[in-house]
């Protein structure tokens, strides 16, 4: 693993797909797409290391990402009297917060993992849907993997 977490993260979701598999996963399925995204990069599939990263980001979640992406969404639309540029760009100060929040979570659950677990993408993922404890679909998780090849 050479290249950081973050990085790798950043280049992943620039893939076409990604971020629309993402967002479904989230959306929808109520997963933890920072933990996903983590444990493909780690190759992860040890039962114990992915109930850690699980309960890890669950907390992080609890405590900051579901606070800050309310906050966020609930900012998009007008909020008077309060003008719209004023709360737009309010709302970019929050992206930025939430963005640094799951950067934080994956360079923790990094810290967890030492070297690769050898599962490939889909298994990596399957594994972390299972330990997130709401598995979504394997057809949701297929189309994730598919889209970081």
């Amino acid at each position: 693993m050479s290249m950081a977490i973050w990085a790798w993260a950043l280049e992943a979701y620039a893939r076409p797909g990604v971020p629309e598999a993402c967002l479904r996963l989230q959306d929808e399925y109520g997963q933890n797409t920072s933990l996903l995204l983590w444990a493909v990069r780690a190759e992860a599939r040890d039962p114990d290391l992915l109930a850690r990263a699980a309960a890890c980001a669950r907390a992080w979640d609890r405590t900051a990402l579901v606070p800050l992406r309310e906050v966020r969404r609930g900012l998009k639309a007008p909020l008077p009297p309060v003008g719209d540029e004023a709360r737009l760009a309010f709302r970019e100060e929050v992206k930025v917060l939430e963005l640094a929040a799951e950067r934080l979570l994956m360079e923790t659950l990094d810290g967890l993992s030492h070297g690769g677990g050898g599962a490939h993408a889909l298994e990596a993922l399957e594994a972390a849907s299972k330990a997130w404890d709401k598995p979504a679909p394997a057809g949701a998780l297929a189309e994730l993997a598919a889209a970081l090849g």
